[in-house]
């Protein structure tokens, strides 16, 4: 990772609560992070193009990574992705799914439409917590993209 590079990240999560988490483990991480956070399909496609409440890309700047809860309002997480993942300007954006869902079907779907990574949100939240640090040091530090090399 480039020294002293701020990580934009977009999350996308209409629970509250699951929200609040994840910015807590990614905030603490060393790795300097601002976070984005809308609560649905919609929100999410208007902050990538720059839309709406979202226009000015200078407070809305494009994502370095996009966290994608599945069941959303709006537009559904599928919907998101697959939009993401055929615009060409959106398409290197790294994707991960963060969801609930266990279902083949999903991690399917996601994986068909070129999710770069699908995660279950583990129901205790010790063990949900350990997962987004682990996460966060994985993302942030170990794992190589274009735009950190």
């Amino acid at each position: 990772m480039i020294e002293n590079k701020l990580f934009n990240i977009l999350l996308v999560e209409d629970n509250p609560a699951h929200a609040e988490l994840v910015i807590i483990n990614l905030c603490n991480h060393p790795v300097k992070n601002n976070i984005y956070h809308v609560s649905d399909g919609e929100q999410a496609l208007d902050f990538l193009y720059n839309k709406g409440n979202f226009a000015d890309p200078q407070t809305n700047p494009r994502p370095d990574l996009v966290l994608l809860d599945l069941k959303l309002p709006r537009y559904s997480g599928l919907e998101v992705l697959k939009r993401i993942k055929t615009d060409e300007i959106l398409v290197d954006i790294p994707v991960v799914v963060l969801t609930t869902s266990d279902a083949e079907t999903d991690m399917a779907l996601a994986y068909q439409y070129h999710a770069n990574s699908f995660l279950v949100k583990p129901f205790y939240y010790d063990k949900f917590s350990k997962m987004m640090t682990d996460f966060g040091h994985y993302w942030m530090n170990w794992n190589k993209s274009i735009k950190n090399i």
